[in-house]
């Protein structure tokens, strides 16, 4: 499989996406389940338990077609999304390109998914096997942008573990100002309303931007509290460009993840776990390439950890690495389990 992932890489960014969806539906069949994890890996949170606490980030599978796969490959999780209540094609291409010098990506994809009842069809017809997220958005002419969010939890939580709200991509325009104080009260009171109409358990989690002051994360933070929604995820892409960037492509608009976004969102995850403490549950997401900096996530405060940009970069054998080299971190620091060692 790592053949085949460096194969895609002398692909343009997006037909070497394509390709890999492509040929995952059609081995899926044929992978073999990842062995058991070691039991010090497993996290219980939010209700279920996650047999290793490193997950696919949403933006790899956005219409649910091979979260199965994915597990065997040996996520602990797999989120599927970003999806909006109708078709929508996205911006104009190019949108998607490798910064190889600096282990980045910047896309600028605008939510470009089949809608959600094409994914309701796929997860409707795969095993209820392993946990899978969904990550909602809203579609980009939408008059109701809220609304969208409703209904997209309404029509998919019956197939999902858990929800993601994302307010917080960079590259749907006014997106980011759902983060406001009013504009994210507003929202979950309507996703909170609507669990409960359907008497729903399927927790809630506000993924967020690293591009955030200490002012703006105060009232998001005071929102999620108050709201009784149970995470949040730290954090989505950024608009920053650090001058160590060294790629031809640092220019171009869009978010910015990989390598350089690894200090940035972690600074915030610590910032959130300190508001927070105990009271949510964290996924740390954003320039994890190693089970070192997996363990960085946990010792900020994170439950559990995402990546995606590692991955099109080092192939699905960087799963297992980052698995035993967080093992290998645990028992440095004489840490029984993952959970013993996120800081609250």
């Amino acid at each position: 499989m790592d053949l085949v992932a460096k194969g895609m890489r002398l692909l343009p960014p997006e037909t070497a996406h394509r390709g890999t969806l492509a040929l995952l539906r059609a081995g899926a069949a044929f992978l073999p389940s990842s062995s058991a994890d070691d039991e010090r890996l497993a996290v219980n949170v939010l209700g279920l338990r996650f047999p290793n606490p490193i997950g696919l980030a949403a933006g790899f599978d956005k219409d649910a077609e091979v979260p199965g796969a994915m597990l065997k490959l040996g996520f602990g999780f797999a989120e599927c999304g970003t999806v909006t209540p109708r078709r929508q094609i996205g911006n104009p291409r190019p949108r998607l390109f490798r910064l190889h010098e600096d282990d980045a990506v910047i896309n600028r994809m605008g939510f470009n998914n089949r809608g959600m009842a094409e994914m309701a069809r796929c997860l409707a017809a795969r095993p209820r096997e392993g946990i899978v997220g969904i990550n909602i958005g809203a579609n980009k002419d939408s008059p109701d942008r809220a609304a969208d969010y409703r209904d997209g939890f309404s029509r998919l939580s019956p197939f999902a573990d858990y929800i993601t709200v994302n307010v917080s991509s960079p590259n749907t325009p006014g997106l980011r100002g759902l983060q406001s104080r009013d504009e994210l009260q507003h929202l979950l009171g309507l996703l909170t309303e609507a669990r409960a109409t359907a008497n729903s358990r399927v927790p809630l989690l506000l993924k967020i931007a690293p591009d955030l002051d200490a002012h703006a994360l105060d009232e998001i933070v005071a929102v999620v509290l108050a709201s009784g929604i149970e995470g949040m995820i730290v954090s989505n892409t950024t608009i920053a460009r650090p001058a160590s960037l060294r790629s031809a492509h640092a220019h171009q608009s869009g978010g910015l993840s990989g390598a350089p976004l690894f200090e940035p969102s972690t600074a915030i995850l610590k910032a959130v776990r300190a508001r927070a403490g105990s009271k949510l549950v964290l996924i740390g997401v954003g320039g994890v390439a190693s089970g070192e900096q997996a363990y960085g996530k946990l010792r900020a405060g994170a439950d559990l950890v995402q990546l995606y940009t590692a991955l099109a970069y080092r192939g699905p054998g960087l799963i297992g690495r980052i698995k035993r080299e967080l093992l290998a971190c645990l028992a440095r620091d004489g840490f029984a389990s993952v959970a013993a060692a996120t800081a609250r």
